[in-house]
């Protein structure tokens, strides 16, 4: 979501066109100018993009200011290089990378910095490490990527979001530059014929992917540069066809500019999170801005180049820079969530440190003429700042990471005879102890092993992963495990039983989906999760397959919609749940249901790391971390009606009162609400004695 372009700056002096610029290349023949209406529109755009991260209940759709930008700046940038190649023949590569290094680095660089050194100060110690590396793509341009990884994998999605997620669209800005220059610049040396065929065709590609994998891979769809192209596409193609633009007449170029801009506005104003995007929703305002730039050719700015939006329209790539971590990091430094219009507040500072930006460092640095107009000491340049601001990232690692520590040692955990004495006496723990188990920093990679045997498949994979199978493969007693990574979570208990049993333990999971027969808007992919109810669908077929001795059924309430719903939310459970535990059920089969687990306020491992010697503030009461009680209740009631045995968990968490994040040496939970396999395995014995039943 940022902007990278400048409007043209002063006018060349008209040249005659080298015989070298082939015919393609013919229709740029105007010298460039400055464009007070792109300027204006900048505005509109990082007013969009702020108004929506601080929260504003009517801007729901706000980022699709970062589209505006996209196409503003594959026109300009189109439009630069194809009057150097009218003016010259040719297109020199190293210094259009030299003018992007020197307009987009310094700005960029002061902020990531900053950044980083603000999480350090403020942000839970142990997210340092993640800001870090987010910072290390950031500056090789490859956030995008990072992020679209990040999102499609459960078990990692729900993390916190990074103060430096926003670089990711100049990540694509930055892809694109890489490719398209190159890409013109073998069309003009085989005379310019084909640029507007091959761009178009290019284009129309991108946005055939767009809305592919925006029905299949929402996350890939949202980061990918391949899948935004087209964005920059459009602006290109405006660029190509700017002269006959600029013929236009006074009333087709004010409708155009006026039907442009309510089209952005209207995006902006309907669209949700949940709307698929980009695909088929991002023509909106994509084609929205390509009708003001296109009616912007042949008209005055008008009511885009009032001052107001001038002035933000030239601070708007500074004040998207700022914008995001300043309000990430701010409820940190003040030690409270903030409402709405303190988020606004917030970022009007962000604005005025976009102004500081932009007048000590932005500003300066592009017009600097001895970078500027030699080329390779300009590259040498960008790259010198990026590898010393990664340096300066890693420094502060070295200098501020780590959790700290205590000299507080717990005595170690080996067993569940007190148990619940020992959950009385983690209420009033005196610090993180030492010998954590296990390790804050190691927790986020505590996952069950089912997960490295890729027997929980990914959100658009409805495929049931087979076999699966563990502790005694050759036992005629099969018990399988059913549901999402709530289910999942129990695995490495059940597998120590399942060898002290001789079980043959079958894994039956895929994370986000529930073992209920519901159906789930997934805000990853943006949709209907189709691929849930295709899987489980097949899962019934497959576990009855397997005539199981025992089926243990596990999974989360999750607060995503249920879609097709008639009546109550709590009815509709109930009666889904009912059909999955008919759906499971065979001669001889015992069905167990097990209760979910307690959901703690926030990630635990961050929240200790900031309360080292507080583990307590970092608890939910237990009338918190139960959730949805009275769901809870029906459901528990639907599975015995249904024969079930119902395994009912909160004892093993929880006092009477509050529900512990630590219990001697051993961390309970792995991020917010999944339990780490050391604390799935502690409570072995108890599950054992609960399947006897």
């Amino acid at each position: 979501m940022t902007e990278m372009s400048t409007a043209p700056v002063t006018p060349a002096p008209r040249r005659h066109r080298p015989t070298g610029a082939g015919p393609g290349v013919a229709p740029v023949p105007e010298p460039a100018r400055f464009r007070r209406d792109i300027e204006g529109l900048r505005a509109v755009a990082v007013l969009l993009v702020v108004a929506y991260h601080c929260g504003l209940p009517f801007i729901g759709g706000g980022y699709v200011g970062v589209d505006v930008f996209f196409v503003i700046s594959g026109f300009l940038i189109t439009g630069l290089l194809l009057r150097e190649a009218q003016r010259t023949g040719r297109i020199s590569i190293p210094r259009f990378y030299a003018r992007r290094a020197l307009r987009l680095l310094p700005a960029s660089t002061v902020v990531m910095v900053a950044t980083v050194a603000a999480s350090a100060l403020w942000l839970p110690p142990l997210r340092l490490s993640e800001i870090v590396s987010d910072a290390l793509h950031t500056s090789i341009y490859a956030m995008n990527w990072r992020l679209a990884a990040i999102g499609t994998d459960y078990l990692s999605a729900e993390s916190a979001p990074s103060p430096l997620q926003h670089f990711w669209s100049l990540a694509v800005e930055e892809q694109f530059y890489l490719v398209w220059p190159l890409l013109l610049l073998l069309v003009v040396r085989r005379g310019g014929r084909g640029l507007t065929t091959v761009l178009a065709v290019l284009t129309a590609g991108s946005l055939a992917v767009s809305i592919w994998q925006t029905r299949h891979n929402a996350g890939w769809a949202y980061f990918g540069a391949h899948t935004r192209a087209w964005e920059l596409g459009a602006g290109a193609l405006l660029a190509i066809g700017a002269d006959r633009l600029r013929r236009l007449p006074p009333l087709p170029a004010k409708l155009l500019i006026g039907s442009g801009l309510a089209a952005v506005v209207v995006s902006a104003l309907s669209y949700t999170a949940a709307t698929p995007f980009p695909g088929y929703a991002a023509l909106l305002p994509v084609l929205g801005t390509a009708a003001v730039i296109a009616g912007g050719c042949a008209r005055p700015a008008g009511l885009l180049g009032v001052p107001v939006l001038q002035g933000i329209g030239r601070l708007s790539y500074s004040w998207y820079l700022w914008h995001w971590p300043v309000l990430l990091i701010a409820p940190f430094a003040l030690g409270r969530q903030l409402t709405t219009w303190e988020n606004v507040l917030v970022a009007l500072g962000a604005l005025m440190l976009a102004a500081l930006t932009y007048a000590l460092v932005e500003n300066p640095v592009r017009h600097l003429v001895a970078l500027r107009d030699r080329p390779w000491r300009g590259l040498t340049a960008g790259a010198a700042v990026s590898v010393l601001a990664a340096g300066l990232c890693v420094l502060i690692t070295v200098l501020v990471g780590g959790t700290g520590g205590t000299g507080y040692r717990a005595p170690a955990l080996t067993g569940v005879a007190k148990l619940q004495q020992n959950l009385a006496l983690a209420a009033g723990m005196p610090a993180v102890p030492a010998n954590l188990t296990p390790a804050l920093a190691a927790a986020a990679k505590d996952k069950p092993r089912l997960y490295a045997d890729k027997c929980s498949p990914a959100f658009a994979d409805p495929e049931v992963k087979t076999p699966c199978a563990y502790g005694d493969l050759t036992s005629d007693t099969t018990v399988v495990l059913f549901g999402d990574s709530h289910a999942g979570h129990w695995f490495p208990a059940l597998e120590a039983i399942a060898r002290q049993r001789h079980w043959k333990l079958v894994v039956v999971t895929k994370s986000a989906c529930s073992a209920a027969d519901v159906v789930i808007y997934e805000d990853a992919l943006k949709r209907r999760f189709t691929e849930c109810v295709q899987w489980r669908r097949s899962a019934w077929r497959h576990i009855r397959s397997l005539r199981p001795a025992k089926v243990i059924m596990a999974s989360t309430l999750p607060n995503a919609p249920l879609l097709d719903v008639t009546g109550s939310l709590d009815d509709a459970w109930s009666a889904a749940w009912r059909r999955s535990l008919d759906a499971v059920k065979g001669p001889g089969t015992e069905v167990y249901y097990v209760n979910d687990t307690p959901w703690q306020a926030r990630n635990v491992p961050d929240c200790l790391s900031a309360h080292l010697d507080d583990p307590a503030a970092c608890a939910r009461s237990r009338a918190d971390a139960v959730q949805f009680r009275k769901r809870r209740a029906l459901i528990a009631g639907v599975a015995r009606a249904e024969g079930a045995t119902v395994i009912d968990p909160l004892p093993w968490f929880c006092t009477a009162t509050t529900c512990p994040v630590i219990v001697g040496n051993l961390l309970v939970y792995k991020d917010q609400h999944h339990i780490t396999t050391a604390y799935s395995r502690l409570l072995v014995p108890l599950l054992a004695e609960a399947l006897r039943r």
